[in-house]
């Protein structure tokens, strides 16, 4: 089994167990190597008496057999039993289908095993499109949904054994002040998160070796195993080149995606399905262009407009060097003494999506134009009660942020309070709050 993190989804999964008690089960959906089985089956061991983890990657044909007759439980709960060597018992064991979009027949019989009541369910989901391989069967609303991202910066944190920072940077939040001789520790453990990144394997690398290099190859591991994974989606090679060049397309600081210009002209059936095949391998993030910024932006986005991030800045970072065959020691250690001499704008706007995400925010931004030839930009709208909070990313110390004030201009009415998120400590500018990026998770 492998290194157990603590993950905040444990808490969550907790809360399911507690207030369903058996009358539902959960799927915990994510990115492959994002951490899904490891967590669950920890919770599995400390949380329940007996447990059967089915892996639905290896199991043997005659147990994903069990699940086409459905008339006799009994049996079903006997022979899984029998197979796993370990004793069920009632309303104190869990049953852990892992993986389970290679077995459609067992996703559907939740509804019935729920209903038999006797154990608690949960799934696990990644990659390769649970929606694609279930289409032919009955998707059980005795389902809960939690989606399991990257660690973020306070769980990376405590798996660096620091239970500390994260809670003292919320009330230096919360008092609305500078850190000053602190802020520059402080960005130090940021910017070694945005490098190393939240996926559990990359972690355990940079624990056991203080290496960024052995790092960067576990990380280019990964990518080569969700590049894998587009490729049996989509043989064609065109998912695949849509993830690869998400880093091209932020940097070339343009206000939405343009995948026509990656692949070239598609149907627009093939291109909602690619688009699709991304968004739901949970590997990336979508920000969606919002038409009318104000309470509600589900109702007005643009499925048309939109950025896309990954949902790992650590593997992002790794992504943006894809054309070397590994990421140079000194590549790492300047960007982590921030003396890359490179605009790193689309590196900070990827963590803060991360950041925002992770936090539970949807993504939405907004553009409207300057003038014949520019637009102004802001990267990120959070909406909180009945008024918005709009956010610039800067990946330097300026404090400039002239689409920040055009748009509180034009929607005076609407604002909450305007931030600005760069790598200098906290100030106010007139009305706009300067905050540095750490601060991003208590917005």
């Amino acid at each position: 089994m492998e290194k157990v993190f603590k993950r905040k989804l444990y808490d969550e999964l907790l809360t399911w167990k507690n207030e369903s008690k058996g009358r539902s089960a959960v799927l915990v959906e994510g990115a492959r190597r994002v951490g899904k089985s490891t967590l669950v089956e920890h919770f599995a061991q400390q949380e329940y008496d007996t447990y059967i983890l089915i892996d639905f990657n290896k199991v043997p044909k005659r147990i994903k057999d069990l699940f086409e007759d459905l008339t006799d439980l009994d049996r079903i709960f006997l022979s899984l039993q029998q197979h796993y060597q370990v004793v069920l018992k009632p309303r104190k064991s869990l049953i852990i289908f892992d993986e389970v979009q290679k077995c459609p027949l067992a996703r559907q019989a939740i509804k019935y095993l729920v209903q038999d009541g006797r154990y608690d369910y949960i799934e696990t989901g990644s990659l390769i499109s649970i929606r694609k391989n279930t289409k032919d069967i009955t998707i059980p609303s005795e389902e809960d949904r939690i989606t399991m991202y990257p660690m973020d910066f306070e769980e990376f944190r405590w798996a660096l054994g620091d239970e500390v920072s994260i809670p003292l940077l919320r009330q230096w939040y919360d008092a609305k002040m500078a850190l000053g001789p602190s802020h520059r520790k402080a960005m130090f453990d940021l910017r070694l998160f945005m490098l190393v990144g939240g996926m559990p394997q990359a972690v355990n690398t940079y624990l056991e070796t203080n290496n960024l290099s052995l790092v960067d190859k576990t990380k280019r591991k990964i990518i080569s195993l969700y590049l894998e994974d587009f490729q049996k989606l989509d043989p064609t090679g065109k998912a695949e080149r849509l993830f690869q060049n998400i880093p091209a397309q932020l940097s070339g600081n343009q206000s939405r995606y343009q995948p026509y210009a990656v692949i070239g002209d598609q149907s627009e059936n093939k291109m909602t399905e690619l688009l699709q095949a991304l968004s739901e391998s949970k590997t990336t993030l979508f920000s969606y262009h919002c038409t009318d910024p104000n309470v509600g932006m589900s109702l007005n986005k643009d499925l048309g407009r939109f950025k896309i991030f990954l949902a790992d800045t650590g593997l992002f970072v790794t992504l943006c060097f894809w054309d070397k065959a590994f990421t140079e020691n000194t590549i790492y250690q300047q960007l982590l003494g921030d003396k890359l001499k490179a605009n790193l704008g689309y590196v900070y706007e990827n963590l803060v999506a991360q950041m925002l995400a992770s936090a539970g925010n949807q993504l939405f931004y907004y553009t409207f134009l300057k003038d014949e030839k520019h637009n102004y930009e802001v990267d990120f709208l959070l909406s909180r009660g009945n008024k918005l909070v709009p956010i610039e990313v800067k990946s330097s110390s300026y404090k400039t942020h002239k689409s920040l004030d055009a748009f509180c201009e034009k929607f005076t009415s609407r604002i909450d309070k305007r931030i600005l998120l760069y790598t200098k400590d906290y100030q106010k500018d007139g009305a706009t709050s300067c905050l540095p990026v750490y601060f991003t998770p208590f917005l």
